[in-house]
């Protein structure tokens, strides 16, 4: 009743999620970076503007009609003050050449307000009804930073209805290849979609009245999260509660026995899974460190769900809900003789060589790293596609400086501007005749200027990247000039360095906290560091094999900066579950059996529920290459790739043959591991299951 009650009131708001992301620059941007400075000193000079650039192109040469044409285009554009157009302030046309020209470039810009970004693809929209599509051999296209971000702004579109659609048929057909049961699989999918609306309408409220910010990015992974990371715990807990079925009439007594033993454990792996979101809090990228509290909350909001609303359900709907396999009581539980069983009692017998084979086979695919290339993509490398930005960014190259339309903004004292423009003209990649103030810009401001420059390569280069630095060393020399160096490359570049100190800060903080809470929960030291160490291979074999994947299967160019970051904290963050389960199973049952046998046992009653876990979550994850974008393509291939390694070989077989070897000393400090070893010939499932019982505490 009380979901009832919630889910009422937080509905209407889930659904303004949309509205109250930010996805202007500013929510993208290092806060203390000097491009973000620049972007917020030159809105006291202008507002704040994102150019769309027309290209016209012939290549035998622009005929007069071509000419005659443009020059209409023009006067029509200058007319346009829809969606933020600022059509009086259109610049050109430019020609390539003066004499025989054979491209012309129309410089519009668009003004960014309150509406940010939802300005983008309605003013490119209504620039492109304006001068149309070409055609009779003239190239015709909108490209430059609002033509590439008015396609970015349509990959966007709808991000958040795909991914739910994407992920729901991925849980839907997991769970009725893991129930069996068509009645069954509605109760964590109800249960997973009350948990979503209930996150995303929290997430909207505090974006609104909190100043949480959240852009398109979050906002996507957070329905990947919920969905995954909530289903997951819905299939570990009803594993349980089908097992206590098995051995107690009454179904409130197996549920509450049920959340008893397995309860801990998922109440440890959303705990992990939270923290290690939080620690994205450190991050420099205001990206990232928005993603920390918007996964957070939604991880905690699904980890409430499925530990209040999921288990009511089951227990009012009762045992019929597991038709056809209805578990009733006295009936064996299949597990007990299955093929994680099998496996234990193989593996078991020389667990020392198999550990050494699996983490010698992870080490040598973690070879695959010599292949990344997490150095940033480019805007043309950035869609799976070629959207029209894009191909006219290709032409506007072939006959313009490469870095037109996106040029570099740089704003200094008024007194020392002289000094400082003929710094910018005299350094290696500018054009030094492209300096100048844009039209609709105030000459100065309280004793600032700004101007612009064009550079001689592609904006998001690393050619481009290389002059920025170069431009910034040269305006930092003048004395008292007090310059910056901003825009559109100079952003890019800053994220690079922000990020790449987020991969140094945060990676570690995420170890530690997953470190202590294992502790905590196992009561030991030897456990969670063999786990923690499992985890850090089974990432590099992911990312290595993900690596090799993109250059040769999918022939993409390049990893995004932050890729290595986000793979790592949802991998060990969510990996870490399975181990979790199953390391937790192992210890309560090495509290009865012993440390060996437990090890067996464990693995055969967690090893169907977990491998279905990891099937859901890695196909949710895989949902992300639904986007029509590289960077998201390559997060959801990665993380969904690290899960099934950490399903189905990491935990599987490499935990299990480290912990049967390492033997009750894996439990080291506590007392079980002071369990008397038993002879060789008797590990695995050779030691008699009547061992005194011992508290697990």
């Amino acid at each position: 009743m009380l979901w009832l009650i919630l889910l009422f009131l937080t509905a209407p708001f889930a659904q303004k999620l949309t509205d109250a992301q930010d996805n202007d620059a500013s929510s993208w941007l290092p806060g203390s970076a000097e491009s973000t400075q620049v972007l917020d000193l030159s809105e006291d000079f202008r507002p704040e503007q994102i150019p769309a650039i027309v290209v016209y192109a012939r290549d035998g040469g622009l005929t007069a009609q071509d000419r005659a044409r443009i020059t209409e285009d023009v006067a029509e554009l200058k007319r346009l003050t829809d969606h933020g157009i600022r059509g009086a302030e259109t610049r050109g046309p430019t020609f390539d050449r003066p004499a025989d020209p054979r491209a012309a470039q129309i410089y519009v810009p668009i003004t960014m307000d309150e509406k940010g970004w939802e300005r983008i693809a309605p003013a490119v929209d209504a620039i492109r009804d304006d001068v149309g599509d070409g055609g009779a051999g003239l190239a015709v296209h909108i490209t430059g930073p609002g033509g590439t971000s008015a396609d970015f702004s349509e990959a966007f579109e709808g991000i958040d209805s795909t991914l739910l659609i994407s992920a729901m048929a991925v849980v839907i057909v997991m769970l009725l290849i893991t129930y069996r049961s068509p009645s069954l699989l509605l109760v964590p999918l109800l249960s997973v979609i009350a948990a979503l609306f209930t996150a995303q309408a929290l997430i909207y409220l505090l974006a609104e009245h909190a100043g949480l910010t959240v852009n398109g990015q979050s906002a996507g992974i957070l329905t990947v999260l919920v969905f995954g990371a909530g289903t997951d715990y819905a299939l570990l807990l009803v594993a349980r509660y089908r097992e206590e079925l098995r051995r107690h009439e009454d179904r409130h007594e197996a549920m509450a026995l049920a959340l008893h033993r397995a309860g801990p454990a998922v109440i440890a792996s959303g705990a992990t899974v939270v923290l290690s979101m939080l620690v994205l809090l450190a991050a420099e990228m205001n990206s990232t460190r928005g993603l920390g509290p918007v996964a957070a909350i939604g991880v905690a909001v699904a980890l409430l769900a499925m530990m209040t609303l999921f288990p009511a359900l089951l227990v009012v709907f009762g045992r019929w809900i597991f038709w056809p396999a209805i578990p009733h009581l006295g009936t064996p539980n299949p597990a007990d003789r299955g093929l994680w069983a099998r496996m234990g009692g193989r593996i078991s017998a020389r667990p020392r060589m198999v550990w050494g084979v699996t983490a010698a086979i992870l080490a040598i695919c973690s070879l695959g790293l010599i292949q990344l290339r997490a150095e940033g993509i480019s805007n043309a490398d950035a869609f799976t596609g070629k959207p029209d930005s894009i191909v006219g960014q290709e032409v506007s190259a072939r006959y313009f400086p490469a870095g037109s339309g996106d040029p570099l903004v740089v704003i200094s004292n008024e007194a020392q501007a002289r000094q400082v423009g003929e710094a910018v003209a005299a350094t290696r990649g500018v054009v030094p005749e492209s300096l100048g103030l844009p039209p609709g810009t105030k000459p100065s401001f309280e004793g600032k200027v700004l101007f612009e420059a064009t550079m001689t390569d592609p904006a998001d280069s690393e050619a481009a990247k290389q002059t920025v630095e170069r431009v910034r060393d040269a305006v930092h020399a003048v004395p008292d000039a007090d310059a910056q160096v901003g825009g559109g490359t100079a952003a890019l570049l800053d994220m690079d360095r922000a990020t790449t100190h987020d991969n140094i800060l945060i990676i570690p903080l995420v170890l530690v906290v997953v470190l202590l809470i294992l502790c905590a929960l196992l009561r030991a030291l030897i456990s969670p560091l063999l786990l923690v160490g499992t985890v850090i291979l089974s990432f590099a074999a992911a990312l290595g094999i993900s690596a090799l994947a993109f250059r040769y299967l999918f022939d993409y160019a390049g990893e995004s900066t932050d890729f290595p970051l986000f793979v790592f904290v949802f991998l060990v963050a969510l990996g870490i579950d399975y181990n979790i389960f199953l390391t937790t199973r192992i210890r309560e049952e090495a509290a009865r059996q012993g440390t060996r046998p437990g090890v067996v046992t464990g693995l055969a009653a967690t090893g169907a529920v977990i491998t279905s876990a990891g099937l859901v979550l890695a196909g949710t994850f895989a949902a992300l290459g639904t986007l029509p974008m590289v960077a998201f393509a390559e997060i959801g291939f990665a993380v969904a790739l690290g899960v099934l390694l950490d399903t189905f070989i990491v935990r599987s077989v490499l935990v299990t043959s480290l912990f049967l070897d390492v033997g009750p000393k894996v439990w080291w400090p506590h007392a079980l591991a002071k369990e008397e070893e038993p002879h060789p010939g008797a590990r695995g499932t050779e030691q008699p299951a009547t061992t005194a019982p011992r508290s697990p505490d």
